[in-house]
């Protein structure tokens, strides 16, 4: 036998000589590892198999047949202990054993057969096996592919009662308290189901930050035109001609919408100058508490002063804000407030803006419904910006919209137009959409301007129309009962959808009533009011019509409202007598009061009369 071709390798274990145990001449050998796949060259390069080795220390010389004999029987103890085979098997095996001698050791070694039965059939069996294995990866691997789609679409599609009971449950509280009770606060109301519906769309899960066509982020070609068709909707709704005025509808609030103004225009520590808070104006104008205390952003990085109504009369004193207003030098003058139940003459403050140099803007937060329903006056013809939120009177989605004006200047307009540059054409736009995002804001509530657009176009319908008439006439109905009723009025009634309720002839502070109002089921909030000598105390709230319109509720209905009103004024003035009006007796007095349960029983009867807009009760 050629040993070259069968690739064997020897090596002998070396053995101690200083060892007292019988020396070991045992003979280890490996195969080379690359016959496995010998070249093709190497014909007889079969692999060889080990049977057992034939030499002992003492029969070194035994007969080749015994040993053959040995090694035939040995085989065959083995395959008897293994209970496998049989002799027709072992006659086989003994053609494909060859014995030789290397250096006087006797070896006997086993080819293996190119067509061997059990091999095929361990071969088959091992792919057999890689198959199922595989096949069973692919079944665990397709499983968990489909159990995490699963997961996403458990987690996705769960209903809000699912998902979450516990705000579920909350909510539904919420909802029951809105639909048994009387909503009579001035800035709230109820949206339509197609606002709600928008809201909750899928369109809230865009990213668009930018301006229409000069996104930061793709996929936003039909955000752009829900955006576009609701700045067009808004210019309609109110009238106004593309070409001299532009909007901007991203601002979260009227507050962020007024800021942007600010931001656009005015650098830190300029003047700006709008209505005294206590008189009806709004914190976002630049308010200061009276002991120096800056309550918003407003009076922290601009410099404001306020102007007042006059204390006894309740309108707007415009010598004295004429005179203030030459001495301050605004840059921005404000027209426009959160509690002024009487219309605004925008044309003396456009005198007043255009003697001081100012920029002229009102803020129609309150009254931007009736405004668009020509049933207040219009501050467009004489503002320069205009801002409002869009949830109050004008019943859309909680946000805010900012207007204003672009193309050539008139000829008479405040010095500060002019910015020292000569030019006669507005650059607000430019500034106002800058401010807002990138400078304030991030990327826009694309639900909410959706849900804008929506209302926008409800503002250019008859039937909108009629709705603020008949917001003004219930007004104007619940103003009447209650004077009826010898109740006081700031400046003796109203023009707009809200009033005043002076509480000073009854001894009552606003927050106790607003308290003994809200046990039972009815909402209005507390106002501070200037007494006769000008100073401010906590005596009055304010009340508007907006909302229990919305619900079907008319002049008949409102009577009915002034009765409950004053019933809550008498449980007041009871329990002040009985136990102080300081905040802490006050409210001991109020805890199980059978009065109030009674009156907010019926409370509840009457409001449960009307449907919620946008929802099944």
């Amino acid at each position: 036998m050629d040993l070259t071709q069968s690739k064997l390798s020897l090596g002998f274990l070396p053995h101690s000589s200083h060892s007292n145990e019988i020396a070991n001449d045992t003979v280890s050998f490996q195969i080379d590892s690359s016959y496995r796949s010998p070249p093709h060259h190497l014909v007889s390069g079969v692999p060889l198999q080990l049977m057992e080795q034939q030499t002992t220390p003492e029969n070194k010389n035994v007969d080749l047949n015994e040993k053959h004999q040995q090694t035939n029987a040995g085989s065959m103890d083995l395959n008897e202990e293994s209970k496998v085979g049989g002799e027709e098997e072992e006659e086989d095996e003994d053609k494909d054993v060859e014995e030789f001698r290397i250096l006087g050791h006797s070896m006997c070694l086993k080819r293996r057969r190119d067509n061997n039965s059990t091999c095929a059939t361990t071969d088959s069996a091992c792919s057999n096996m890689l198959s199922k294995r595989c096949h069973t990866d692919q079944n665990r691997q397709d499983q968990s592919l489909e159990s995490r789609r699963q997961s996403v679409r458990a987690w996705g599609n769960q209903s809000l009662q699912t998902a979450d009971p516990d705000i579920f449950e909350i909510l539904e509280k919420e909802k029951q308290r809105q639909y048994k009770g009387i909503e009579l606060i001035a800035s709230e109301n109820f949206v339509c189901k197609a606002v709600m519906e928008a809201l909750g769309s899928h369109v809230t899960n865009k990213y668009s930050e930018g301006m229409p066509r000069a996104r930061y982020y793709t996929g936003n070609q039909y955000i752009d035109e829900i955006e576009i068709l609701c700045c067009q909707r808004a210019l309609v709704a109110f009238g106004l001609d593309s070409e001299s005025w532009g909007v901007n509808v991203q601002p979260y609030s009227c507050t962020s919408a007024n800021f942007a103004v600010y931001t656009a225009l005015l650098l830190p520590g300029d003047r700006i100058m709008g209505l005294d808070t206590p008189s009806g104006g709004n914190t976002s104008h630049g308010y200061y508490t009276p002991n120096g205390r800056k309550v918003s952003g407003a009076s922290i990085f601009f410099e404001s002063l306020s102007y007042k109504v006059n204390p006894q009369t309740g309108i707007i004193d415009f010598e004295k804000l004429e005179e203030r207003a030459l001495d301050f030098r605004p840059k921005i003058l404000i027209c426009g407030g959160s509690s002024y139940p009487r219309e605004w003459e925008y044309s003396k403050f456009r005198q007043i803006a255009d003697k001081c140099g100012a920029v002229l803007m009102c803020d129609m937060a309150q009254i931007s419904g009736l405004i668009a329903a020509k049933e207040c006056a219009s501050p467009f013809e004489f503002c320069d910006i205009v801002t409002s939120t869009t949830h109050k009177s004008l019943r859309g989605p909680r946000g805010g919209i900012i207007f204003y004006r672009k193309g050539p200047k008139p000829r008479k307009r405040g010095m500060l137009l002019n910015q020292g540059d000569g030019s006669d054409r507005y650059d607000f736009e430019e500034k106002i959409n800058f401010a807002v995002c990138p400078a304030l804001q991030g990327g826009p509530h694309n639900n909410h301007i959706a849900a804008l657009a929506i209302a926008l176009k409800q503002l250019a319908t008859p039937e909108y129309k009629e709705y603020m008439q008949q917001v003004k006439k219930n007004a104007q109905a619940l103003a009447s009962a209650l004077l009826r009723r010898n109740c006081r009025l700031v400046t003796g009634g109203t023009d707009n959808h809200l009033l005043l309720w002076d509480l000073r002839n009854l001894g009552l502070t606003g927050k106790n009533l607003e308290k003994v109002c809200e046990m039972c089921h009815i909402t209005v909030n507390k106002i501070a009011i200037f007494d006769d000598n000008g100073t401010l105390i906590p005596g009055g709230v304010r009340i508007g019509t907006p909302a229990m319109t919305s619900r079907g509720c008319l002049e008949s209905d409102f009577e009915t409202m002034a009765d409950f009103l004053c019933r809550a004024a008498q449980i007041t003035s009871s329990v002040q007598r009985e136990h102080g009006k300081m905040v802490k007796c006050f409210l001991k007095g109020v805890e199980n009061n059978k009065d109030i349960v009674d009156l907010g029983g019926q409370v509840e009867k009457f409001a449960t009369q009307f449907a919620m807009p946008g929802q099944d009760l």
